[in-house]
């Protein structure tokens, strides 16, 4: 599909992160505007110091932009109050984060469940079975984090993500604690999630082959965007990356 025919699930407005001011005032950020598609699962790249984290960051409303806008589910962030943007965040944008961040104390379940309880909400059941299923957890459900290994903690923390079935997910380098193989597996499921869940995902990484799982590719350098690809191959990537000084 072209980005003609799919809904903007999240946005920003020449968005800016300015650290201090006057002549030292250093552009995390500088003047940002990119949609991402709903649908669709897109990748943010670019070099050490680029801002794609800071970009992430911003627009899921973990940090303000001091100019500009993040748009979520046609919402501004700038406009809501701590409350608002606090139930924003847990019942329209699931997380996935490169240290699982799983609860040590609670199962897999529990952790699965979390943001649901948080917000008294059952959720739907059929939805979030079919998510353990996806995801492979079916007979890791009363494990604590501590007896599963790092994938099955990212499955555990992917699935968490989607039980809400949030308007979009934010994955900061999903699998940057993981071996090959096993982060192939998340990716695999991410791209499943897309493809056969609906669901909407935006991550951040800086492997190329991470990044080939993607529908579409933005990059970063010195806080701009730069470029952006469709139909990524790690190959593709790698080239182009090179150019960017990574």
């Amino acid at each position: 599909m072209t980005p003609q025919t799919l809904a903007v699930a999240a946005s920003t407005i020449s968005a800016s992160k300015i650290y201090g001011s006057g002549e030292d005032a250093v552009y995390a950020l500088n003047d940002v505007s990119v949609e991402f598609y709903e649908g669709q699962f897109t990748a943010i790249m670019g070099p050490s110091g680029s801002g794609k984290s800071t970009l992430m960051h911003c627009i899921a409303g973990l940090d303000e932009l001091t100019k500009g806008s993040a748009i979520i589910d046609g919402v501004d962030l700038s406009t809501m109050k701590d409350k608002g943007l606090t139930e924003l965040r847990r019942e329209k944008i699931g997380f996935v984060f490169q240290s699982f961040n799983l609860v040590p104390t609670l199962t897999a379940n529990e952790n699965i469940r979390l943001p649901l309880m948080l917000g008294n909400d059952k959720g739907d059941e059929a939805w979030i079975q079919n998510v353990i299923n996806t995801v492979h957890l079916q007979d890791r459900l009363t494990h604590r984090p501590s007896e599963l290994s790092g994938g099955q903690q990212q499955r555990v923390a992917v699935a968490r993500a989607l039980a809400s079935k949030p308007r979009i997910i934010f994955a900061d380098e999903p699998t940057g604690n993981l071996d090959s193989t096993t982060g192939a597996e998340i990716l695999s499921f991410m791209r499943k999630a897309v493809d056969e869940l609906g669901q909407t995902i935006v991550m951040v990484t800086h492997d190329p082959v991470a990044a080939a799982y993607a529908d579409r590719i933005i990059f970063l350098a010195d806080g701009k965007v730069v470029s952006e690809m469709t139909e990524p191959t790690s190959g593709k990537v790698l080239d182009l990356m090179k150019t960017l000084g990574n």
